[in-house]
């Protein structure tokens, strides 16, 4: 889902406002609630724009409210970007580095696969990896394509190399949600040895990550967060359900493996009480999902405060556009840790112009004005909408669980 806001003197900007399995409803509220107010407007007062949409409702927060202001936020900057001629960064008040490191994700159907998977990608310049492998006896689990490892690709190439790559899945064939499975017992068993092995393949230097997608109970996750411990892991993901804040004490008092949240996340609300707690170390809040650059140049303030960095949320779910507006803000922001990169297909390649690079393990954001992402309309109009939806999981006995 993309906003384009054009102005009377001709600039125009780009906002990404894609709500991954909820498309509709964001185009709804942008077309229906949003577009008419903007019409007219000053597009140089993003603060009172953002202002006016947030707290001028009083439906406030929520995913499809703040996606869509987060559209039309990112949008301005853009806008006033190119009518300064400065790329974004340098309007939000300069680079804190030079280069922003990236982590992309390895996987297979089983601890082999996975290490020579993650090989590869040491081999492609990584610095960093996110490893999951395939558990004995669960079909489809999370983050592991069904064709394997997909050997002889090439990671961090500007093409999707696996089928799905982007949310860890492959997509259901019809516009209903595939059903995946979940036991935690064989879970707990060989996320451990999963990283005993990669340490023991890979050394020391590489950094690790793992995503456990709000699976765990908070005493599971407290158990794996410990377990890990040993394999000095750059960050544990989303241990426990996210709205349960609280919960992240329990594991807090049993490990001290970082942790990392948020993805989910639409405002600092979600999130205060694991900041001010310090019960997270890294805050994965998308721009696209939590009100655009606005609200989390606040949220990443508020979190350094408190030594929290950020670590944001980098799919093939969010377009190119969110990705531009990332990285510069990810080359600004002083508490940065680590942006989530997984490259786009070709298609939306050809459809999203960019200047934003890979290289040498890190991401580089351009010098164009603006968040440096354009689109070709005409190219985007060879793609018609195709609806999908998110998988579900079940447990063994056929109850549901979180996915």
């Amino acid at each position: 889902m993309t906003l384009k806001i054009e102005t009377r003197s001709g600039a125009y900007g780009l906002g990404d406002a894609t709500l991954n399995g909820r498309e509709l409803a964001v185009a709804a509220y942008l077309e229906q609630h949003v577009v008419p107010n903007l019409i007219g407007r000053d597009a140089g007062r993003i603060e009172d724009t953002w202002q006016f949409l947030y707290r001028g409702a009083y439906w406030r927060r929520g995913p499809v409210t703040m996606t869509a202001i987060a559209a039309v936020d990112v949008a301005l900057w853009d806008i006033l970007g190119k009518l300064a001629g400065l790329p974004l960064y340098r309007l939000l008040g300069g680079r804190s580095r030079e280069g922003v490191l990236a982590y992309g994700h390895a996987s297979g159907r089983d601890i082999e696969e996975a290490s020579a998977d993650t090989g590869r990608y040491i081999e492609a310049g990584y610095r960093a990896v996110r490893v999951q492998c395939g558990i004995p006896g669960l079909k489809k689990p999370y983050g592991v394509p069904s064709s394997g490892s997909a050997p002889g690709t090439k990671p961090g190439a500007d093409a999707a190399t696996r089928t799905g790559a982007g949310s860890g899945y492959e997509p259901a064939e019809s516009a209903l949600p595939a059903e995946t499975f979940w036991s935690a017992a064989p879970y707990l068993e060989i996320v451990p040895r999963l990283f005993e092995r990669l340490r023991a393949d890979h050394g020391s230097e590489i950094e690790l990550l793992h995503d456990a997608h709000h699976r765990l109970t908070p005493v599971e996750a407290a158990r794996l967060a410990r377990d890990l411990e040993p394999y000095r892991l750059f960050w544990l993901e989303d241990a426990t359900p996210a709205e349960d804040q609280q919960a992240f004490e329990l594991i807090r008092q049993h490990s001290v493996t970082p942790l990392a949240v948020g993805e989910v996340f639409n405002s600092m609300w979600d999130c205060k009480h694991l900041i001010e707690a310090r019960l997270i170390d890294y805050i994965r809040t998308a721009i696209v999902h939590a009100g655009g650059i606005t609200h989390v140049r606040r949220l990443a303030d508020f979190a350094a405060l408190h030594q929290v960095r950020t670590g944001f949320h980098g799919a093939t779910d969010l377009s190119p556009v969110c990705m531009g507006a990332a990285l510069h803000f990810d080359t600004w922001v002083p508490n940065f840790g680590i942006q989530e990169y997984m490259p786009h297909t070709e298609q939306t390649l050809e459809v999203f112009p960019r200047d934003y690079r890979f290289h040498d393990g890190q991401l580089h954001c351009g010098e164009r004005p603006g968040h440096g992402v354009d689109i070709d309309e005409r190219a985007a109009a060879r793609f018609p909408y195709s609806p999908k939806q998110l998988p579900i999981a079940r447990l063994p006995d056929g109850s549901m669980w979180d996915w």
